[in-house]
């Protein structure tokens, strides 16, 4: 130790004056970029109490339990997509899920962001791996640390479903309350950062099970890149396979992109499409934003008009996914219902099928492994296509039924002509009712700019009950 300190202090005796002071400019902290346009943008100076949209929400929930969840547990919907809706998640605020390999400015990012730097609240960042678990980030009265197997066992937050990947995965789990007046209106999700060089069974957890679920959640979704870090390996890969049909919510961000002269991140801007091409097979390519987000001010001889336009179009994008939350979140519903709706018909199908094959002398498990085996053999989907309003895109993979029969068995069903009750009404009926007139209704209010809450039944038609076709009128 002395011996570095004589060697530092000789280094330094080297230095003319001039440059001595020179490296002591150097060494003082760049100087902050003004942040005003953050706080304009998301409006975080305004006084304007929040809209209560409780009563929207409580009949949405109350929706969902009526009408959609008997269908969805009947037909054990839970065991073919692995996505149970909780009361939480109904209720709970936009989530944004940061992705992306690691040392890219993820962590630095939510930190500008949220103005966090040089805090107690900040996430801790680095040029090494810093962050290895998943960070959820939320609104509280004071700052509090929230270990995972007490977020998972809270049934009142939208994170309970996340105990089934295992105590392993809940130790990397991490809930942080900040009182931040963004985090009143939205939740950030920090992730580890994707290293190609380290495999599945290393991290102790299902990585991948995880990072699906929380896309399957997130409505708006960084993927953010580095310039110097734009080579796509297996992770990676396996990450954007995750995120195929969910590109309206994807947003890649070119991070750090004032390290670059001109000429350089022009190629660095082709060269990062051309690496995501393969990847992202859709018609119109995903949002790019090319800045740096961080609280230093731009490098000098930069393009910071573009940058700071770059960013402001970035938050803008995130003001409007706040402003639809309601929106997005009866759409989610919705478009949950006629997945379930899709599943019982499937499922209606193939018990039918089964039933009218099955003779006195018929081995009953042979029977159905025909069936299952090769279902347009018997025109299981075709007959679904013909006889109900199902769009042949919305229909799931075939493959999938196999294990899904697998696990249970088609003795265990009963027919949708036989799910229903003298004062109930049928489970079919209830969940077509709510796709078609009661989840549109709700949102026609919204868009109409009425008082959320005032909303009733005589505007959804909710109180209705739906017409039994085995009921005498």
């Amino acid at each position: 130790m002395r011996a570095l300190v004589l060697l530092c202090c000789f280094v330094a005796s080297l230095l003319l004056p001039g440059q001595a002071e020179e490296a002591e400019d150097v060494s003082e902290e760049a100087p902050l970029r003004d942040r005003s346009h953050i706080e304009k943008t998301l409006m975080l100076n305004e006084d304007k109490p929040a809209d209560d949209y409780s009563a929207v929400l409580q009949r949405l929930r109350k929706i969902y339990h009526s009408s959609i969840k008997p269908l969805e547990q009947s037909y054990k919907y839970n065991e073919l997509r692995q996505h149970e809706i909780t009361d939480g998640e109904i209720t709970s605020k936009p989530m944004v899920l940061f992705l992306g390999p690691w040392s890219v400015g993820k962590s630095t990012m939510i930190n500008y962001l949220l103005g966090l730097e040089d805090t107690r609240y900040q996430l801790y960042t680095g040029a090494e791996p810093t962050t290895s678990e998943f960070t959820v980030l939320m609104h509280g009265p004071k700052l509090k640390t929230i270990e995972g197997i007490v977020m998972a066992a809270d049934s009142t937050r939208s994170f309970s479903p996340l105990e089934k990947f295992g105590q392993n995965f809940l130790e990397k789990l991490i809930g942080i309350e900040v009182p931040h007046k963004l985090l009143e209106r939205v939740t950030f999700v920090d992730t580890p950062g994707i290293i190609e060089n380290r495999k599945q069974q290393e991290r102790g957890y299902p990585f991948n099970d995880v990072c699906q679920w929380f896309i399957d959640r997130a409505d708006l979704i960084f993927v953010v890149f580095d310039p110097t870090k734009l080579d796509v390996g297996l992770e990676l890969e396996m990450l954007f396979r995750q995120l195929k049909g969910r590109e309206s919510q994807i947003r890649i961000i070119l991070n750090k992109a004032d390290n670059l002269a001109t000429q350089m991140l022009m190629r660095v801007y082709g060269a990062l499409f051309w690496s995501l091409a393969p990847l992202i097979n859709v018609t119109e390519p995903p949002r790019v934003y090319v800045s740096s987000f961080w609280p230093q001010d731009y490098k000098p001889d930069t393009h910071r008009d573009l940058f700071l336009k770059e960013e402001i179009s970035l938050l803008e994008d995130l003001n409007q996914v706040i402003e639809n939350r309601l929106e997005n979140k009866i759409a989610f519903i919705r478009q949950h219902a006629i997945r379930v709706r899709i599943h019982a018909l499937l499922v209606d199908r193939y018990l039918q099928t089964y039933k009218d094959k099955m003779t006195f002398f018929s081995d009953g498990e042979l029977v159905f492994k025909d069936i299952v085996e090769d279902p347009d053999k018997f025109y299981i989907f075709k007959t679904i296509l013909a006889k109900t309003n199902v769009s042949k895109f919305d229909l799931p993979n075939r493959e999938a039924y196999k294990d899904f029969f697998g696990i249970n068995p088609i003795s265990s069903f009963k027919l949708l002509s036989q799910q229903c009750s003298y004062m109930g009404g049928c489970f079919l009926e209830k969940i077509e009712r709510a796709i078609t007139h009661e989840l549109p209704g709700l949102l026609g209010s919204l868009g109409l700019g009425k008082n959320p809450g005032a909303l009733n039944c005589d505007k959804t038609g909710c109180g209705e009950t739906p017409k039994n076709r085995y009921k005498k009128h």
